[in-house]
């Protein structure tokens, strides 16, 4: 969307815009496709959009390596009455177009963050846009809350994609506010679902490449993260009390392999979310900040993706020139944050994509590690592609005599003589 001239007349906001827009066409909505897990609030969430427009209902879950039941999924969209059930399994288009292109970058986001749940939004967001036009809907729906990320990375990641599309999102609208008002409307609707109020919430997210914790006693920063929330690593009293050694092939800075056998990528990630789990690799717990305003505590497992970023950087830093690597380390905290913020679709992320990709042309080879005990320790290194001489790196070296050291010094602080 193009800003309009400067001598038109101010329009009225954009958001103000689409709120306008959502508001009139809300009646004339007779299609819906919805974001649907399983869970209690989508599957509210579906009744309720059924109830409220008297519409039809097209529920789409995507499979990105999360653990469910698709049978029990779809037997539950069935039983709200959903109109067409579909579910995708995306896990290797996920880990090949979203996962691996992120970690050509190294990207974390403020320093720690592997941004594993944001990864995931524009893959979800561009199949609900497809889906919709595919089977005419009016509209698309997802269950994040307005207090979130997710409710601005789904509906920045649809606009981009289609600027007519419709978006609702119940959390923002409806009544209810808390777990127990779902609960209590399941019991009203007869609605069956395993969920009590008195259970602990624990707000989690999970995908191949990680599974996030908030909410309940990590909403105190000042308390410990209990042990019996982590589902994919191992305490460090119970990892393995040896090492293990292992070795990633890359290419173009791709991994390719693990331990020379090639597999598909989302199958070489579950092999390192193995291997990672087993060895304690992955915990995260940081405060970080949201794209809404406000600070808040996340736990993190991202094993596998742990693994990648250690390995990946090794590889880098024998076949990556300086400065382009250096570029490449500046411009990654900017693309990072476009990720974080729901901006994958736009022209500045793909703009900054391809200068990623074009430094990854010679990044390729293995690296060796030891994985111990939440530990990842780097063995070695090798490259048809290095920059690496030992020749000229040695100490023992006559290739590169001292004097061209004071050549090299003089010149490079010519700039401050003149100054």
């Amino acid at each position: 969307i193009r800003r309009p001239p400067r001598s038109t007349p101010k329009p009225s906001s954009a958001a103000s815009d689409v709120y306008k827009r959502q508001v009139m066409n809300d009646k004339k909505i007779k299609k819906i496709v919805l974001a649907y897990s399983g869970g209690l609030d989508t599957t509210v969430i579906l009744h309720w959009l059924k109830d409220k427009y008297d519409a039809e209902v097209i529920t789409f879950t995507a499979d990105i390596g999360q653990e469910q039941d698709n049978n029990l999924v779809e037997e539950r969209a069935n039983s709200i009455g959903a109109s067409k059930v579909i579910i995708e399994d995306l896990k290797e288009r996920f880990t090949k177009d979203f996962i691996f292109e992120m970690f050509k970058a190294n990207t974390v986001y403020e320093g720690e963050y592997l941004l594993g749940t944001s990864i995931a939004r524009p893959l979800i967001s561009q199949r609900l846009v497809e889906i919709a036009e595919e089977e005419g809907a009016d509209a698309i729906a997802h269950g994040a809350t307005g207090k979130g990320n997710d409710q601005i990375r789904f509906e920045i990641g649809s606009y981009a994609l289609n600027p007519d599309i419709q978006v609702l999102a119940p959390w923002r609208t409806w009544e209810y506010s808390s777990r127990e008002d779902l609960v209590n409307y399941c019991k009203l609707h007869q609605i069956e679902i395993d969920a009590s109020p008195d259970e602990p919430l624990y707000s989690t997210d999970e995908n191949l490449l990680h599974t996030s914790y908030e909410g309940e006693i990590l909403e105190d920063p000042a308390l410990e993260a209990p042990e019996s929330i982590w589902k994919r690593t191992a305490s460090l009293k119970n990892a393995p009390e040896s090492e293990e050694i292992v070795v990633l092939q890359f290419v173009e800075g791709v991994l390719v392999a693990i331990d020379d056998k090639e597999y598909s990528p989302a199958k070489l990630l579950s092999r390192l979310n193995e291997l990672a789990g087993k060895h304690g690799i992955g915990r995260l717990d940081i405060v970080e900040n949201r794209f809404t305003g406000m600070k808040s505590r996340g736990c993190y497992e991202t094993p596998g993706g742990t693994i990648l970023l250690k390995a990946h950087r090794t590889i880098e830093s024998i076949t990556l020139d300086s400065k382009a690597g250096h570029l490449k380390d500046e411009s990654m905290p900017r693309y990072a944050q476009l990720i974080y913020d729901g901006f994958w679709w736009s022209p500045e992320r793909e703009a900054l994509q391809a200068l990623i990709n074009k430094t990854q042309e010679y990044v390729t080879g293995s690296v060796r590690l030891s994985l111990y005990k939440g530990n990842i320790t780097v063995l070695g290194r090798e490259s048809d592609y290095s920059l690496y001489d030992s020749k000229i790196v040695t100490f023992e070296a006559v290739s590169y005599t001292h004097l061209r050291a004071h050549e090299t010094l003089r010149y490079l602080v010519c700039r401050l003589l003149l100054e």
